[in-house]
This record gives structure tokens, C-alpha cells and sequence, in this order.
């Protein structure tokens, strides 16, 4: 074989080798119940749809926001149809943060304190924001005792 024609065909089964491996670490990463440790040693935490959806009727975000127009009316809307049908969840946050010194305001006057959320907790509640059918499941029986008495005082007008 030349040594053109070698580099060529090593270039080939490299190229070949790298699109293999890359296909398989999405597909266990997409199968995976797990968080997914990247090689920079970055940890991706599992995003549940389901425990965001009982987060996000506990914690307080539905005091303000809604899901298939049940929740508070004080801010936007967070249904998955609203949401772009591709987006990176740190974009999610980065949205969350740009609104942060308006959301701490209105969660110390309607929830009496800041919420306070852990990284699992945040990518639980932006996979219920972007899942369509979690959110199909989301009543108004998942909310705490407090968020439904919130929300009831802010229909009633007295929030």
C-alpha cells in the first residue's frame, strides 16, 4: 500500500472509530438513570421529569408560574409548548438567573423566604418544564398546603 493511500485509510478508520465512539456515549448517555460524568470530571445530573413536576408544585414555583394554566398568574407562563423544542438546560438557568433579583423579591413577599433550590433539584424542574407529558400529569392535587393557600389568597386578590 502507498503511503498516501495508508494515510488516507488511517485517516478513514479514525474518523470512522471517533463517529463509533461518539454514537455510543450518547446512545448509554441517553438510556442512562444516572448523572453522566464528563472528561473535564464535570458531573451532568439526571434531569426527572417526575420529581420536577412534584418540585415544582412544592418548592413554590407554582405560586407564580403555571403548567396547562394551573398555578399563580405573577409570571410567565412554563409549559413545555413555550419552550424551545431543543435547548441546552443551562440556557433554562441562565433565563432563571437573568430574573433572579425579581424572582427573590416575589418569592420573600409570597413564600415569606428565598427558595432555595439544589443543582438536582434545578435539573429536575427544567425537565418537568420541558416534558410535555410530566406536565399532562401535573394537578392541582401535587401542590403542598402552602403553595394551594398562596395561590388561593392571590385568586381571591389578597396577593
Amino acid at each position: 500500500m502507498k503511503k498516501s493511500s495508508l494515510s488516507g485509510f488511517m485517516l478513514a478508520l479514525a474518523l470512522g472509530a471517533g463517529a463509533l465512539a461518539l454514537s455510543s456515549t450518547q446512545a448509554v448517555f441517553a438510556a442512562s438513570d444516572s448523572p453522566a460524568i464528563l472528561s473535564t470530571g464535570l458531573i451532568v445530573p439526571e434531569m426527572d421529569a417526575a420529581l420536577g413536576r412534584e418540585l415544582f408544585a412544592t418548592k413554590g414555583c407554582a405560586v407564580c408560574h403555571s403548567v396547562n394554566g394551573i398555578g399563580g398568574e405573577d409570571a410567565p407562563p412554563l409549559d413545555a409548548e413555550y419552550m424551545d423544542a431543543m435547548m441546552n438546560p443551562f440556557e433554562f438557568a441562565t433565563r432563571m438567573w437573568r430574573a433572579a433579583d425579581a424572582m427573590r423579591a416575589m418569592q420573600r413577599s409570597e413564600w415569606g423566604d428565598v427558595i432555595d433550590l439544589t443543582g438536582e433539584e434545578l435539573a429536575a424542574i427544567t425537565a418537568f418544564v420541558h416534558d410535555p407529558q410530566e406536565q399532562a400529569k401535573y394537578t392541582k392535587d401535587d401542590w403542598s398546603e402552602k403553595v394551594a393557600d398562596l395561590i388561593a389568597e392571590a385568586q381571591a386578590g389578597g396577593g
